[in-house]
């Protein structure tokens, strides 16, 4: 078993819990991570091999691997992988399984639709089919990242747990099974598994392909004048959006409560790409209709108009809801951005000097 990178000290290990995360280099992964850590766990996380690290959301909570202390341990594998999930569960043992891993740009799982049912899909029968074969069925909670996307075109509004699926893209598709199988698993083998159905979430982590932090990368480099133009598809589609680091908390809690379940996790208000846009320019004191200009390209063959959650079950179960609003989000991003933005403004500088 190959791993990254690790630490662990200062704790006592038999009375830690151990969590393994895959999707750990992600927005939630690493969000996720952190809480874990701040909770004492002994985090594990899986990782893509590739030719350069891709760990920036993580790098924060380590420094020195031989001196720092964070109990964080990365290893190598991928959901593609069935034989090494075996192997990884086998000698890890953990007590909980997050499995936020996939390929979860939608415009582009139209692109590769395999490739997206293959890992976001088939991924989750091989990281349940793994903990049977490890023999954790009894010890283990499991998380499965559900997603809105799954309402696609929407049958209710608001949408809720009991909600009928419509998907609209293979990555919906990808997740329905995903979501399905989660509960077969719970169904037939008595599993501790729980899904989150969770709509729209953004903070200064989020991918910048992903229409957000496009949006707040593309603003503030406007503003300093490093970036002209940008170029959006779709501005009318509604989405709930809320804030990731608040997000994964919900995670931790269905794994927490003593029967498993589904939950939608959600603002309960939505706002459109263009509201989005308005909020974002308007923080930098900037018009946004002089910079974004149009490209068909960047639409779905199969649109999802309208996503809003109503998460009054995790409310009342988990003790969980929404603390930042829409204009903080868009807000804490800006602000984020702008630091990036100045930082690239004065390599630029340093350049011409």
């Amino acid at each position: 078993m190959s791993t990254l990178r690790f630490k662990k000290k200062g704790y006592d290990i038999l009375k830690m819990k151990k969590a393994l995360v895959t999707g750990i280099t992600g927005q939630d992964g690493s969000y996720l991570a952190e809480l874990l850590l701040e909770k004492g766990y002994e985090v594990h996380g899986i990782v893509r091999r590739a030719s350069t690290f891709n760990t920036d959301r993580l790098d924060h909570l380590y420094k020195d691997p031989l001196v720092d202390d964070t109990n964080l341990y990365l290893h190598y594998g991928d959901l593609a992988d069935a034989v090494q999930l075996v192997k990884l569960l086998y000698n890890l043992q953990p007590d909980e399984i997050y499995n936020l891993g996939a390929q979860s740009h939608v415009r582009v799982s139209f692109d590769i639709p395999e490739y997206t049912g293959d890992v976001t899909g088939l991924g989750a029968v091989r990281i349940l089919e793994a903990i049977r074969e490890a023999g954790l069925v009894e010890k283990v909670r499991y998380y499965q990242a559900s997603s809105s996307e799954m309402y696609g075109k929407v049958q209710e509004v608001p949408q809720v747990e009991t909600t009928p699926l419509w998907p609209r893209s293979p990555y919906a598709c990808a997740k329905v099974y995903a979501h399905w199988l989660t509960i077969n698993y719970r169904e037939s083998y008595n599993l501790h598994a729980s899904s989150g159905i969770l709509f729209n979430h953004e903070s200064p982590r989020r991918g910048e392909t992903f229409v957000t932090r496009k949006i707040t990368r593309a603003a503030t480099r406007i503003k300093l004048g490093l970036q002209k133009k940008l170029i959006l598809g779709n501005l009318d589609s509604k989405r709930d959006w809320g804030y990731a680091k608040e997000y994964v908390e919900a995670m931790w809690l269905m794994l927490q409560q003593d029967q498993p379940d589904d939950y939608v996790i959600a603002t309960n208000e939505t706002h459109t790409v263009r509201e989005f846009l308005e909020e974002t320019f308007a923080c930098l004191d900037l018009d946004w209709n002089e910079y974004v200009g149009f490209d068909q390209k960047y639409e779905r063959p199969a649109e999802v108009d309208l996503l809003i959650g109503n998460p009054e079950k995790a409310k009342k179960q988990l003790g969980w809801e929404p603390k930042t609003t829409f204009k903080e989000l868009v807000s804490l991003m800006v602000e984020e951005d702008m630091k990036l933005a100045l930082r690239e403004q004065a390599l630029a500088e340093a350049d011409l000097i």
